[in-house]
């Protein structure tokens, strides 16, 4: 198993992970094991009222699992989980060499990733994970353009054991693909866009079971 082969252009910025959402962890944990034959590694809890479980497409990239922490109190409103009725493809993050220039340089061609913010996770077995991220006051379910991540000296999570499965392609669909486009582009990232009704995510993985589409 490799590392994407087609759908992202590797121009200033680097394939980080991709963002499935699913509104009951358990549920959407055990679906993605049937449906792959892999079953995701537990990753943590976040303090926004979220956790993750987490399979890699190889050293330096993953897919993050995501969904409401059984443990909290209040329904997340992180990547829409707070209405999210059934899973979806819901972001992904790229890694830049710097991610301050990276913003920068994006505001200058005019598309503002957002503001760099430090976050925060514990593993289950209590190492803490630190990084920075841009974050938007964006309410969109699906966000196409992706977010920026820089993890400095914390080790990245797909060097870790996790299970692994390959990547085969990144796409999306959006009603104005030009927009789109230019957005990517400001990041120094191409991916394949098609015209459609609203803004969506496609990931193809070969897994164990053959080929899966995640959307």
């Amino acid at each position: 198993m490799t590392e994407p082969r087609r759908g992202l252009g590797d121009i200033r910025t680097r394939l980080d992970h991709l963002v499935y959402a699913v509104p009951d962890l358990a549920a959407g944990i055990a679906e993605f094991a049937e449906r792959t034959g892999v079953r995701p590694v537990a990753g943590g809890s976040h303090p926004g009222g979220t956790a993750n479980y987490l399979v890699r497409f190889g050293p330096t990239s993953y897919l993050e699992i995501i969904g409401p922490d059984p443990e909290a109190t209040a329904r997340p409103r992180a990547f829409g989980l707070e209405t999210l009725t059934a899973p979806r493809l819901a972001a992904w993050a790229v890694r830049p060499e710097d991610i301050d220039k990276a913003v920068w340089q994006a505001r200058e061609q005019g598309f503002d990733p957002g503001d760099v913010q430090p976050l925060s996770r514990r593993t289950p077995a209590g190492e803490l994970l630190e990084w920075r991220l841009t974050r938007r006051e964006d309410p969109a379910a699906v966000r196409p353009v992706p977010f920026l991540i820089d993890w400095g000296d914390t080790p990245h999570p797909a060097a870790s054991d996790l299970p692994l499965v390959s990547l085969t392609s990144l796409s999306a669909v959006h009603p104005d693909p030009d927009e789109l486009r230019r957005d990517l582009a400001a990041l120094g990232v191409r991916l394949d866009v098609s015209p459609g009704p609203e803004p969506a995510l496609r990931a193809v993985i070969d897994t164990p079971l053959g080929s899966v589409t995640l959307r």
